[in-house]
């Protein structure tokens, strides 16, 4: 699930195949986003609010323009799952993570790949850009959250400590901080200055 940066809207997905958005002052589902063919794994609304990513068991990720309800760009490259996606700051890219031990980052005006990040040796759960944009966190089954620089594709630094699975990843509101939950049932901080 996902909140509009304004509050106003919740995107939930489902195993039914269906981008749901709720009116959050009513409660009442006002649109069904379909498109794609298997379960949803994720979804995160544009900076702006106008723009939804969704990411499913498909391989696929879907931009869908909110207020139209229309499916604008289906991304496909991966050969896995998607599980999890992220918009920079600026919402000009969005990182996708998925089984198949990659993280891709899109262009999300032309839909085109710009850069495929590789060094994780197992499923990659979760992704999420720092604050100012300049940083992807990626958590993985392989146990290690790593650090890339978005603009070359470089992995900066690999945390380790995790002693089972990384699910997700979150960064604190000025950037130094990033949070990791694994499935070893501890959540870590990590200095990221």
């Amino acid at each position: 699930m996902a909140f509009s940066p304004n509050g106003n809207i919740l995107a939930s997905g489902s195993g039914d195949r269906m981008v749901r958005l709720w009116d959050t002052s009513t409660g009442l589902c006002f649109n069904t986003l379909q498109g794609h063919r298997e379960t949803i794994w994720s979804v995160t609304f544009s900076p702006e609010g106008s723009i939804l990513a969704s990411s499913s068991h498909d391989q696929a990720v879907r931009l869908w323009n909110v207020h139209a309800s229309l499916c604008l760009k289906t991304l496909q490259g991966h050969t896995g799952w998607v599980r999890s996606v992220a918009f920079t700051p600026d919402g000009t890219i969005l990182a996708s993570s998925s089984i198949d031990k990659m993280v891709r980052l899109w262009d999300t005006s032309t839909g085109l790949c710009l850069k495929t990040l590789q060094g994780h040796t197992d499923w990659v759960r979760s992704v999420a850009f720092s604050p100012n944009g300049s940083i992807l966190a990626s958590g993985s089954a392989d146990k290690t959250v790593c650090l890339w620089d978005p603009s070359t594709g470089q992995c900066l630094k690999v945390l380790q400590g995790h002693t089972d699975r990384v699910l997700s990843v979150a960064f604190s509101p000025d950037g130094s901080i990033l949070a990791s939950g694994g499935d070893d049932g501890t959540i870590k901080l990590w200095n990221v200055k």
